[in-house]
């Protein structure tokens, strides 16, 4: 099993060697951008002490990790058109898109390569959500499973010091361990020590976010040691906007609509529930279709229905 995944490492080189860099309507990458760095939220730091690359960046949080502890981004790939505006809004760049659409050499040298794959075909939700369709996920979903092997390329082309990964906590037992021991022996297989850990970001965050952190040194032999994160976990309260647009306030029939979904699945003991959140304690993990009906976290109001978090208040959720 180990040596037919590295044949699609091998294979998955060979062909983005002969896919041009960027496709006719792709825009050229970031870096011939004019940038007044006065505007922008997110600024690199003034004296960098290291290069690194952020891919599958979303709108940007592991740079902004990065830049506070002096890295120089040297390149960035996202795919989603509205995170990429995004990122392009917190840090003045516009990051390349498909990252199956570039070949490994074109990308600048770096110490420390930043990825925090997709995490939808090993997550809970989205391998239900698959199993139901009866479509394939993990590895076996060429759409999104098979982007690791991307990350393998380029760490075998450019050999940075460190790899820095970051998905959810499923992918440790997914598939019986077995996805999860494949992604090890890969990484060691390149030459790199592999340390996880499953990491509360609530002591720092005001949310229940529980995911799979690995960090890989190069030649490293004993390993990273994660640091201990104590604390007591931050109350949502503490991010809350004082003054929200009534238009955040869900209607009576969503609200009903949330109660009578709530009330049916826990007594099927199945299915996502919605209640008001407790605001002395952190939120539950937000996630991506929070947008459509909010039911992951409704705020409760005086005299009101609850209503959704605003875009800041989940910006602040996620460390921006």
């Amino acid at each position: 099993m180990r040596d037919k995944c590295w044949s699609l490492v091998e294979e998955s080189t060979r062909k983005r060697k002969q896919v041009m860099r960027v496709l006719e309507h792709e825009a050229p990458y970031q870096a011939s951008l004019p940038i007044e760095w006065a505007d922008i939220p997110f600024p690199p730091p003034e004296k960098s002490r290291f290069r690194f690359i952020d891919l599958f960046a979303g709108i940007g949080g592991f740079r902004i990790a990065m830049q506070e502890l002096g890295g120089h981004c040297v390149f960035s790939s996202e795919w989603d058109p509205y995170a990429k505006k995004t990122y392009e809004a917190n840090f003045g760049e516009v990051p390349f898109g498909d990252i199956r659409k570039i070949s490994e050499e074109e990308i600048p040298d770096h110490e420390v390569l930043c990825a925090g794959f997709p995490c939808q075909p090993f997550s809970l939700a989205g391998v239900s959500a698959r199993k139901s369709l009866h479509t394939a996920h993990g590895f076996a979903c060429e759409t999104q499973g098979t982007l690791f092997f991307d990350i393998v390329r380029i760490i075998k082309a450019k050999q940075p010091r460190i790899v820095f990964l970051e998905n959810v906590r499923n992918l440790v037992g997914h598939d019986e361990g077995k996805t999860f021991s494949i992604i090890k022996s890969t990484i060691e297989k390149l030459g790199y020590s592999f340390s996880y850990k499953l990491i509360d970001s609530s002591p720092l965050v005001p949310q229940r976010r529980i995911r799979c952190y690995m960090v890989c040194i190069r030649g490293g032999e004993k390993g990273f040691s994660f640091p201990d994160i104590q604390g007591p976990p931050l109350p949502l309260k503490s991010i809350l906007e004082s003054e929200v647009d009534e238009s955040y306030t869900i209607s009576s029939k969503l609200w009903e609509g949330h109660q009578r979904r709530t009330n049916r699945n826990l007594a099927r003991g199945t299915g996502f529930t919605a209640f008001c959140a407790d605001l002395e304690k952190p939120s539950n993990t937000i996630v991506a279709r929070y947008g459509k009906d909010g039911k992951e976290c409704l705020i409760p109001q005086d005299r009101k229905n609850p209503r959704m978090l605003t875009p800041r208040e989940c910006a602040r959720l996620q460390g921006f």
